[in-house]
């Protein structure tokens, strides 16, 4: 089998986003914290959804499968992280607008561009996001330009978890989904693309359909999603050979020489004003951002692109005989945040990619449309070091496994006597010891130490969510009720996320049935 270059090639192409960051509201600001949050609102996911939102108004659809994870949602609808990050695009624009008279004349430049993207950011935010993002993502899904995908509650790290609370973060993230956004979600990124054998039959009875490995995972041939061991769950694997084109740190298209450089800040206005220039040039070295060299890199990294999605999608047809599927999966994060001209790049591909031939698809349309082989057995995996679970396990972070297990055994058991104590009404003890345990056992900690960024944070807010379950656990077991509902209504002041969590669901997944597909605070 062969094909041409100047004709439509077999098969399709999805690109799958997924966007996550821990629960950081209240816990710090600078240089770790909220701070993080609005970066990545502003710089990720207010010009990701404007390009999709301008995709949407040039009538194309099913562009993207988008994860987007339930503690994200939940900050992004947060009356206080939405007030917060109005004042932050305010005090971004102030801050510009202080650069453009500075004496330097690179200073004063960079103002003048970031005070015109600040008032940009503060006319969207304030027309479509002060209401948060739910109405936002509706719009999208309901337009058809993509798939949302679901996931477990806090983003744990699956596989290192208690099966009882392991699917009880599942069903409790699929119930978050249903009541934030109207609809379940057919497919979930599992957090890090993390999996066990077994897992598969706990997907199956939440009622997914789809979710995401990395490519070795399928042994490297990701060509067609595969049915996980006797489940109708289709497991898709990440094609490293078209992701790595942009994300390689070695090779991959944001460590252009033009394209302005992520690490390096003009510390007087915390403007970013420098090109990469190159990959080992100090950030004192570096020279001034140029927005005239940008635009004709943008469009040879785009030609690149499409280039190797259609020579990649002809070879894995020929190899395999029929119309193949190639995925390439990234985090949100990428575009904008961190790769500046990442949401202009987006935008160029998926406009590209048909007029070359490509179909451009998601992976619900990929099951519909047959792109499913036969069934494997998946192995242990991630998509982190070694595509093993050293990141979340290793010895570097064994004091966070010794944590967590301990930390989840005490609130089981704690839960478990509450529940079974009290009279069927929904328990906010219970239910606040669930949410500090979600929230201790969070896979960024042990991510964040194992790759040492912001290591001593990470570890901070790990021992502070499992100080609060202990606390709790520990009043209610002595029959303190008052102390206990007093620490429980205290701690969940102070994040505020998960309303509808419901600790009786706990005793459902424990049974093995379809707990919270129904949503709601009970």
């Amino acid at each position: 089998m062969s094909f041409s270059d100047d004709s439509a090639v077999p098969g399709q192409f999805t690109l799958v986003l997924h966007s996550h960051l821990p629960w950081l509201a209240n816990h710090g600001r600078w240089p770790v914290g909220e701070e993080w949050l609005y970066q990545s609102w502003a710089a990720s996911y207010l010009p990701v959804v404007e390009v999709l939102n301008r995709l949407a108004d040039d009538g194309f659809h099913d562009q993207l499968s988008l994860g987007i994870t339930p503690v994200l949602a939940a900050q992004l609808d947060d009356p206080h992280c939405c007030a917060s990050m109005h004042t932050w695009l305010a005090d971004w624009q102030l801050r510009a607008c202080a650069a453009t008279a500075s004496p330097d004349p690179v200073r004063a430049e960079a103002g003048r561009r970031e005070f015109v993207a600040a008032a940009t950011a503060l006319d969207d935010f304030e027309t479509r996001w002060r209401h948060g993002a739910a109405p936002v993502i509706r719009a999208l899904a309901g337009a058809g330009v993509i798939e949302v995908l679901g996931g477990p509650l806090a983003h744990p790290f699956a596989p290192l978890l208690d099966p009882r609370l392991r699917r009880f973060s599942l069903s409790e993230g699929l119930a978050d989904a249903r009541a934030r956004w109207g609809f379940d979600p057919a497919g979930i990124w599992a957090p890090e693309c993390a999996f066990a054998p077994g897992m598969e039959d706990e997907y199956q009875r939440a009622g997914v359909r789809h979710f995401m490995v990395d490519g070795p995972t399928l042994h490297g041939d990701t060509a067609l999603g595969r049915p996980v061991g006797d489940t109708d769950v289709v497991a898709y694997g990440r094609d490293l050979s078209v992701s790595y084109r942009v994300w390689s740190p070695k090779s991959g298209y944001p460590g252009h020489a033009a394209y302005r450089d992520f690490h390096t800040y003009d510390h007087e206005t915390g403007l970013k004003s420098s090109r990469v220039t190159g990959r080992s040039v100090p950030g004192d070295a570096k020279k001034p951002y140029d927005p005239d060299r940008v635009d004709a890199v943008i469009d040879r990294h785009v030609d690149d692109f499409v280039d190797h999605v259609r020579r990649r999608l002809q070879a894995e047809s020929e190899r395999i005989g029929r119309p193949a599927l190639v995925v390439a999966a990234f985090d949100t994060e990428l575009f904008g945040h961190w790769w500046f001209e990442g949401p202009r790049w987006l935008e160029r591909v998926l406009r590209r990619l048909p007029e070359a031939g490509v179909r451009v698809g998601t992976l619900a349309q990929a099951a519909q449309n047959g792109f499913v082989g036969d069934a494997v057995t998946l192995p242990a995996s991630s998509w982190g070091s070694g595509k093993d679970w050293r990141v979340w396990d290793g010895p570097q972070v064994r004091h966070l496994v010794d944590l967590n297990a301990e930390v989840t055994e005490t609130a089981l058991d704690t839960v478990t006597k509450l529940l079974e104590g009290g009279r069927g009404e929904r328990h906010r003890v219970a239910d606040q010891i669930l949410r500090e345990t979600l929230l201790t056992v969070a896979s960024d900690w042990p991510f964040m130490v194992s790759k040492d960024t912001a290591a001593h944070y990470a570890v901070q807010r790990a021992h502070t969510h499992a100080h609060a379950t202990r606390e709790i656990c520990d009043a209610a077991m002595r029959g303190r009720d008052a102390d206990a509902a007093r620490l429980a209504a205290g701690w969940q002041r102070a994040d505020n996320l998960f309303a509808g969590l419901d600790a009786r669901r706990l005793r459902v997944t424990d049974s093995g049935g379809r707990a919270g597909r129904t949503g709601g605070d009970g």
